[in-house]
């Protein structure tokens, strides 16, 4: 996907879903072996939450609540009933399964019996909602995006996220969350 097949700022927002799918994965093969009451070392768990936490929840939805979402408003987007609060609502939905899994791994480090399953449970849900939650962003809201946003308007969103993302997360905060991805696509996936 290139910047003339999509306006700068949704293949911003395209690109960074597909970390956040690469990641899914990883949470996926980890579920599988706490599921299968396998080992897993508990910093692998609190740097998958971190992932999520920080590039998907902060960095990426904050670009998107904090300044996408309200742009597409003006131009006339609904959110009440609208595809912008369905976003939102599952935004909300995506941070209450964060906390579960934040819980379940604080559990699984004090080694309390069912911490594990209880994490891979709520991980999983984690997936499934984010891999929807994305198919919709990507064929229906950006697309809608595209549409309403001029090449210069999608430009100076781009920009603002580039500004977002140093304030929301710190420099370097970005390359450092895609390392620790490239580390668990390496470790975790096949052919990574």
């Amino acid at each position: 996907m290139t910047n003339e097949a999509h306006g700068a700022a949704t293949a911003v927002l395209r690109k960074e879903h597909d970390a956040i799918l690469q990641m899914l994965d990883a949470t996926e093969i980890l579920a599988q072996r706490l599921s299968a009451g396998m080992a897993v070392e508990p910093e692998r768990l609190t740097e998958m939450l971190e992932f999520f936490q920080i590039f998907a929840d902060r960095c990426h939805h904050g670009k998107e609540e904090d300044l996408l979402f309200p742009l597409l408003e003006r131009k006339g987007l609904l959110r009440a009933g609208g595809p912008v609060g369905v976003m939102l609502d599952e935004h909300e939905q995506g941070r209450a399964l964060i906390r579960s899994m934040n819980e379940s791994a604080r559990g699984y480090r004090e080694r309390e019996a069912n911490a594990g399953r209880r994490y891979a449970d709520a991980s999983r849900r984690y997936a499934a909602l984010l891999r929807q939650h994305i198919e919709k962003e990507n064929n229906i809201l950006f697309m809608l995006a595209d549409r309403l946003l001029s090449p210069a308007e999608q430009e100076e969103l781009a920009q603002a996220f580039e500004r977002a993302e140093v304030e929301k997360i710190g420099a370097g905060t970005h390359e450092r969350l895609h390392a620790l991805m490239q580390k668990f696509t390496a470790s975790l996936l096949p052919c990574g």
